[in-house]
């Protein structure tokens, strides 16, 4: 650009070079040295150069206009409104405050369809209609800080497992750690279809959930994994699934709201779960089944976690929400009344590998274990139903009503 052209203006000159051969760039980057409403001069020599011109300033929505004096003819080229000036007609920018990098606005609008967060949306974009489209249904302000803890913490099953390590059980035990993993393996598929199903209804303007929910989903298919190669070491098959935790686990994947979805699986169901893969590391008979109950347990405690702080925002602007998730409480109980809850199988298998040995006395030692277990599960969801406002008694109430099936 020269300092000034013939009308005082900051001038431009694309020499022989054509618009259809780049000399809109130039133009284009003169016309960020000016303020919207401000013009530039551009000069050429390349043959129609200013009825090129003329059609790309158009296509812009910036004002042309051609002036000559002395014989020269120059053309006059406004900086149209809008910053991104190519965007003539544009749908605003894609977050609640243009002024606010990363904003994140209350409600995500179907014409944002799969923009990046903040980009401008030229119109005439196809509206996306994503169910999920409101910030209290499902924003967390820790997601982003969770997802890069989940990042941080993915781990290879073939580097830190050690699956050649050497052990020999009895087959009534290697019995009950398969009848153990068997349950778990189903209620992890639960944990995966959950997050798996709300994904795609997220808007993508909250894209920090969707990156959350998707490591979620990773992680629930890397136990799945991990919990069945377990249960194959030794040669063995899944053992005994029945009605009753078929039952229990189908109304989480039938729940249609993210957020009543969110507390039934992470605070009431993978809280739970926590436990149990803590109590599955203390009292697992063999190093690989120990060493896999504690990863899992750490991938979990996120999940919850995230169900914990998405739920107290959510309450936090909708306190009346609460009624809304004890009634999911007890419309679960209601619908599971006639459903066995645990299997027997699977609770006399944790009283095997609580027990550690069969005698008598190792056996009621075991028994007295799990019943508390049953405890420690029932007073973290109580914990967890008092930090999201709950009281003491609603608490108590609510944590007793939690499905026997523990997911």
């Amino acid at each position: 650009m020269t300092p000034k052209g013939i009308f005082l203006l900051p001038t431009i000159d694309i020499e022989a070079l054509g618009l259809d051969a780049g000399a809109h760039l130039l133009i284009k980057q003169a016309l960020l040295g000016v303020a919207p409403g401000e013009r530039i001069a551009v000069v050429g020599r390349s043959p129609g150069w200013e009825a090129q011109l003329s059609a790309w300033c158009r296509s812009q929505g910036h004002p042309f206009a051609l002036s000559t004096q002395d014989g020269h003819t120059q053309a006059l080229v406004t900086r149209g409104g809008h910053e991104a000036g190519r965007w003539r007609g544009a749908l605003h920018t894609g977050h609640s405050d243009a002024s606010a990098v990363g904003a994140v606005a209350d409600k995500a609008l179907s014409a944002w369809g799969m923009s990046a967060r903040g980009a401008t949306v030229e119109a005439g974009s196809p509206p996306m209609h994503f169910r999920l489209d409101q910030k209290s249904e499902v924003w967390s302000e820790s997601a982003a800080d969770l997802y890069a803890q989940a990042v941080a913490a993915q781990w290879n099953p073939d580097a830190v497992i050690d699956w050649k390590a050497e052990f020999d059980l009895p087959d009534i035990v290697e019995d009950a750690v398969v009848q153990v993993l068997t349950y778990m393996i189903e209620n992890e598929v639960a944990a995966l279809l959950v997050p798996a199903r709300f994904l795609a209804q997220v808007h993508p303007h909250f894209r920090e959930v969707q990156a959350l929910l998707a490591i979620q989903v990773a992680d629930e298919a890397r136990h799945i994994d991990v919990f069945t190669r377990r249960l194959r070491l030794k040669g063995r098959e899944p053992a005994l699934s029945t009605a009753g935790g078929q039952a229990s686990l189908k109304t989480l994947i039938d729940e249609p709201d993210f957020s009543v979805a969110e507390f039934m699986l992470s605070v009431l169901g993978e809280g739970t779960f926590v436990s149990l893969l803590l109590f599955l590391h203390a009292h697992a008979p063999d190093p690989v089944t120990r060493q896999i109950a504690m990863l899992a347990a750490r991938d979990e405690a996120r999940h919850v976690a995230f169900g914990m702080t998405h739920l107290l925002a959510r309450l936090e602007q909708e306190p009346e929400f609460r009624s809304q998730l004890a009634q999911a409480v007890q419309t679960r109980n209601d619908t599971l009344l006639a459903s066995s809850g645990l299997n027997e199988e699977v609770f006399d298998a944790l009283i095997v590998l609580a027990a550690g040995a069969f005698t008598p006395q190792a056996i009621a030692q075991g028994y007295l274990r799990v019943q508390q277990l049953m405890r420690d599960m029932a007073e973290g969801r109580q914990a967890r139903l008092e930090k999201l406002g709950f009281g003491a008694a609603e608490a108590a109430q609510l944590s007793s009503l939690h499905t026997r099936n523990f997911m």
